[in-house]
């Protein structure tokens, strides 16, 4: 995640918790003006002080926003399933596309699902960034990806629609449906 990335999520999780950027800057031992900076995204946080943060900020795991989209992609007639955008943990999946794969949903649920990605969908991982979609600049993407021959999780050549959507943490959420 880069600077700017990182100072988005940063400031929406503070904004979430409906904290003050003098109270986290307290929190955190650092002055008022490294956190202005730190959002603008013109300063890293550096590691460390991006997990701190993280723990300050942290909001519950499964808010109703969250449970209420993960019903919608639950009980959908699509195959469709919903992954976090930044570590690829799947979070939810319809019947339709829990039927094209050979594990049970409990398996799969929380686990990052990029090892089972095909080479067309890693390159376009790869081309995201030059496309702005981690800063928001574009919200949907429609690309074709070949098979990837796995046993567990098999991907069949198909046209499928990436949607990103904000999760109730302010944490980037991806759609990810066939559509032929």
């Amino acid at each position: 995640m880069n600077a700017i990335e990182q100072g988005r999520a940063l400031r929406r999780l503070r904004l979430l918790k409906g904290i003050k950027q003098s109270h986290l800057a307290e929190l955190l031992g650092v002055d008022q003006a490294s956190i202005s900076r730190w959002e603008r995204g013109s300063a890293p946080l550096g590691q460390e002080r991006w997990l701190a943060a993280l723990d300050l900020l942290a909001v519950s795991p499964t808010p109703a926003e969250d449970a209420a989209l993960k019903r919608l992609v639950a009980s959908s007639g699509a195959k469709v399933h919903l992954i976090c955008d930044h570590s690829h943990r799947l979070l939810a999946a319809s019947l339709p596309r829990q039927g094209e794969w050979h594990a049970d949903l409990t398996e799969l649920l929380g686990r990052s699902l990029l090892r089972y990605a095909s080479d067309d969908i890693l390159a376009a991982e790869e081309g995201l960034a030059a496309r702005g979609w981690h800063e928001g600049c574009l919200s949907s993407l429609t690309l074709e990806t070949g098979a990837n021959h796995d046993p567990v999780l098999p991907i069949e050549p198909s046209l499928v629609l990436w949607e990103r959507v904000t999760l109730a943490d302010g944490r980037a959420g991806r759609l990810v449906t066939t559509i032929g």
